[in-house]
């Protein structure tokens, strides 16, 4: 069979608003510069049009101030989509606003109803399964409903463990065709991707990891020379994005959209 999990003919994204400047981040870098978020995400969005897709981009919601990270919202596969429920309290209201979109596009939708917690940034859907990181924002109640859920449509779940000290699985990978993963060190010694082609980000350059490949490209943060230049070795056609000011939140490539 074909490997498909890398070709999506949608995308939805959402502006970020005022208020993102109050969005949650581990460490205090700085504070966000809003017309520069908006420059990179207009860019972001433009790269993603360029492969074909369609690419609904939803207003800014001053009331949640994450809410340009959309992914941690659903998980999109071809059979339907599954409503998270996110681990960081703040953000579970997230979830009722990004429904009415998904609805357009998908007649069977499903919800993680808790008491678990999952977000999007914690699953790696791949051509053979759909891997999910426990960690803080992602534990095992959640993944278990999850599971469950996407069994229905025939896909099997591996639960995995985030390194310490990481907040999301895909901080540390990303899936860059059916049989490579790119992946930071730290994460690929757990023998996660055992039996996946690993490339691994270069060193001082971990933030790579958070990629996308999106049809023809493979869309990573900027400032990252070295991974890049590997990744552009190997045959990928990559395209660098401004990052700086969602990288304050804690956000990379994969969080910007949901992809279907």
């Amino acid at each position: 069979m074909t490997d498909r999990s890398f070709e999506f003919s949608r995308a939805i994204t959402r502006r970020p608003g005022h208020s993102v400047t109050r969005g949650l981040r581990a460490a205090d870098t700085g504070t966000p510069d809003l017309d520069l978020m908006l420059r990179h995400h207009a860019d972001y969005v433009a790269t993603l049009r360029e492969t074909g897709a369609e690419v609904v981009e939803l207003p800014p919601l001053e009331a949640f101030p994450d809410a340009v990270f959309v992914e941690d919202t659903a998980l999109c596969l071809p059979e339907g989509a599954v409503l998270m429920r996110p681990g960081a309290p703040t953000r579970q209201g997230e979830v009722a606003e990004m429904a009415p979109a998904l609805r357009d596009f998908y007649d069977d939708i499903r919800q993680i109803e808790g008491p678990g917690c999952i977000e999007g940034g914690d699953i790696l859907t791949t051509g053979r399964e759909i891997l999910v990181g426990r960690s803080a924002r992602t534990d095992a109640a959640g993944i278990a409903e999850l599971t469950a859920i996407v069994a229905d449509w025939g896909h099997p779940v591996r639960e995995v463990d985030t390194p310490p000290g990481v907040l999301h699985f895909k901080t540390d990978c990303s899936l860059l065709d059916g049989d490579t993963i790119l992946a930071t060190e730290r994460l690929a010694a757990t023998g996660c991707f055992d039996g996946y082609r690993v490339i691994h980000t270069a060193k001082g350059e971990e933030a790579a990891a958070n990629a996308i490949r999106f049809n023809s490209l493979v869309l990573m943060a900027a400032g990252f020379p070295l991974t890049a230049g590997r990744l552009r070795g190997d045959g990928y056609a990559v395209r660098e994005i401004g990052n700086s000011e969602c990288a304050k939140l804690d956000g990379g490539m994969s969080c910007l959209s949901l992809r279907f």
